[in-house]
């Protein structure tokens, strides 16, 4: 697929990111959708994620020549098609972009396949193809784009290229013989079951969460290079606060008197304070101390987490990514930042004094049933007792051969059961 147009960020907090066309002009359905979304309850960064699927979209329209509000199911069904079968774009690294091919130097060796097993922490790596969940977020969003535009009679929009499955719904079935739509008598005391609604969404794996074990952990705590690195690593796996929202905090947010941090949460923009263990803060310290001498703005409106070199920068999360990433490959681990998250959750969940429920609520979870995730046993525990069980087979093996009983005396039981006299 060609990569023509692009996802512009503007910057402009009323319309902070535009599709635009292979000319560089704005794609006016989207926009209309974009304006929509913006005056909802989403985050700001609900457009980028939704603008990337529909740049995906865009672009498959634009080599056929489809209009996008003449697209069919066939077309969308051919889309989906691509998405399973075809392999994602390769990306140039910036500095290469522009250059000619034979300047690019190859690709580095040694690195495992794509889709196959880290030696190091077991988690596959990134894969060709492009992932179930991937896939899955991109039926919804290009089918919640044309619900959208269906209900506000934009376009010569008939019908909606990429429907709901009626016929997977639930055994009944309305009089047209069609299945009714997910969660059609939902009551609003439970929660939502999870229903496949789209007819090209795919299934998609659950995921089971991992944890650093506490030997690698320190590896890669040894492996950074900054005391703002170790103090970010040190909050992230002590208070189990999001990448993006560890890096939220104004230095006023943080309480080293009452050992807590605060944040803004991802999902419901509302500030929280967070428990944080002490190494974090000495660690914090440390960073804030030297970071001060150099020339970083010091107040307590001011952002907590800077860049370590000029022109002083608040840190942005695809740096603190690259930080950590930088420190995995010392060991040739792919541990994510979200992985530290999964640490400190199953760090708490540990503590027999900590209940539950303080848990779901440092996580920010809506529901006490996410936390049954971590209930699972992980796949270190499961290789760990599995060995344990072959080494008790084995030591059973060692074990003398065990003695016969005894035989009872047959007089005592002709007594015992009345039994014929000698």
């Amino acid at each position: 697929m060609p990569e023509i147009g692009k996802l512009l960020e503007t910057g402009d907090p009323w319309e902070p990111y535009q599709l635009l066309d292979p000319f560089g002009r704005p794609v006016e359905p989207v926009a209309v959708y974009f304006k929509d979304l913006m005056a909802g309850d989403y985050s700001p960064l609900t457009p980028r994620s939704y603008g990337m699927d529909l740049l995906r979209w865009w672009r498959f329209l634009w080599v056929f020549g489809i209009e996008w509000d003449r697209a069919a199911r066939e077309d969308a069904r051919d889309f989906t098609l691509w998405m399973k079968l075809g392999d994602k774009p390769v990306r140039v690294h910036w500095r290469h972009r522009g250059k000619d091919p034979s300047e690019i130097p190859p690709p580095q060796t040694g690195r495992p396949a794509p889709g196959t097993p880290n030696p190091v922490t077991g988690k596959p790596t990134v894969g060709a193809k492009y992932a179930p969940g991937t896939r899955a977020h991109f039926e919804t969003v290009l089918r919640t784009f044309y619900d959208w535009h269906l209900e506000n009679n934009s376009g010569a929009l008939l019908v909606n290229p990429f429907p709901l499955d009626r016929s997977r719904r639930c055994g009944k079935r309305r009089s047209n013989g069609q299945g009714e739509r997910a969660n059609a008598h939902h009551n609003p005391m439970d929660e939502f079951k999870k229903e496949r609604k789209g007819r090209y969404r795919p299934t998609v794996p659950e995921r089971i969460p991992r944890r650093i074990p506490e030997d690698k952990y320190t590896e890669v705590f040894a492996g950074l290079r900054s005391h703002r690195d170790r103090a970010l690593l040190a909050f992230w796996v002590s208070n189990g606060a999001r990448a993006e929202e560890l890096l939220s905090p104004k230095q006023g947010d943080a309480k080293v008197g009452q050992q807590t941090i605060g944040v803004i949460r991802k999902g419901t923009r509302e500030y929280q304070e967070l428990p944080a263990n002490r190494d974090a803060f000495v660690w914090l310290r440390l960073y804030q101390e030297e970071a001060w001498k150099k020339g970083v703005p010091r107040g307590r409106a001011q952002p907590l987490w800077w860049t370590l070199r000029r022109p002083w920068r608040p840190l942005e999360y695809d740096a603190a990514r690259m930080m950590f990433t930088r420190a995995n490959a010392l060991l040739g681990a792919n541990w994510t930042l979200h992985d530290l998250r999964h640490t400190a959750t199953f760090l708490m969940l540990d503590d027999p004094l900590m209940p539950p429920v303080y848990v779901q609520h440092i996580l920010g979870h809506k529901y006490l049933s996410t936390l049954d995730i971590y209930n699972r046993p992980t796949r270190d525990d499961v290789i760990t007792a599995g060995l344990a069980h072959h080494a008790r087979q084995e030591q059973k093996k060692k074990l003398p051969p065990a003695q016969p009983s005894p035989s009872y005396n047959p007089e005592s039981l002709s007594i015992l059961f009345g039994g014929p006299s000698t």
